[in-house]
């Protein structure tokens, strides 16, 4: 004799707005956690001078540095590669930005920018402080840097102002072209990030230091934002959808 099978419809609780909210702040405190992490172990690498890591940052960057030596052309790219990624292009960048959102009368996205930028960049500077890592010393250097190199600040400005950039314009962008924004801007920040070693100016694990750190940085201050809102009522966040969906909307 067959038994009936009752199918299971959905239980509608799994599925309120409270659910859906806490299941996407868990996610994000994973996310900023396990990126602070790796962070984390990566400075107490640099910090005890790790001979793995010391090898590594060694060879990639006596690597590269010779082939950067026997092409000129090749240098020249990386230099203006590198150049997108200065503070003074990304001021450049972001105070138009600041001025049509205030224009738009949204102060939530305006502190957003100013405080993620301005903060990370804060950030960046205390770190290195701390750290206290020389810059890579090679013979017949190609370009020179000052200051100190852990973690890199090209590389964590880049992470930090092109994910702010996507999530303030997401909004305004077609759906259709949203994977290739967010894919372009991607292959611009690993572009400055490898401009910055192949100059000589920072070692490998500087990069990736400023990837995790600024990473860590943006999905944090993702986060504050989207309490913001909902203590006015308004939705989370979706990273997927900008920070603001209505932005599209007549003041």
């Amino acid at each position: 004799m067959m038994r009936n099978r009752q199918a299971k419809t959905p239980d509608p609780a799994l599925h309120t707005p409270a659910v859906r909210f806490g299941r996407r702040a868990s996610l994000s405190f994973a996310t900023v956690f396990a990126t602070a992490v790796g962070f984390a172990i990566l400075l107490l690498l640099v910090k005890s001078k790790s001979a793995g890591l010391l090898h590594t940052d060694n060879t990639v960057a006596d690597e590269l540095h010779e082939y950067v030596r026997r092409h000129p052309t090749f240098t020249s790219a990386m230099r203006l590669v590198s150049d997108l990624g200065t503070s003074l292009a990304w001021w450049i960048i972001l105070i138009p930005v600041v001025g049509w959102l205030a224009y738009r009368r949204l102060p939530r996205l305006v502190a957003f920018v100013l405080v993620t930028a301005v903060g990370s960049s804060l950030l960046n500077n205390a770190i290195k402080l701390v750290v206290n890592r020389a810059r890579p010393h090679l013979a017949d250097p190609v370009a020179i840097a000052g200051g100190k190199s852990f973690p890199s600040g090209h590389a964590q400005a880049a992470i930090v102002g092109y994910g702010i950039l996507l999530l303030v314009f997401l909004p305004v962008i077609s759906r259709r072209a949203r994977p290739w924004a967010v894919t372009a801007a991607a292959l611009v920040v690993l572009l400055i990030g490898f401009s910055r070693i192949a100059l000589g100016v920072h070692y490998f694990s500087d990069v990736i230091g400023g990837y995790l750190i600024g990473g860590a940085w943006l999905f944090a201050m993702t986060a504050a934002f989207s309490a913001w809102r909902i203590d006015e009522g308004k939705p989370p966040v979706h990273p997927t959808e900008g920070l603001e969906p209505g932005l599209t909307e007549s003041p």
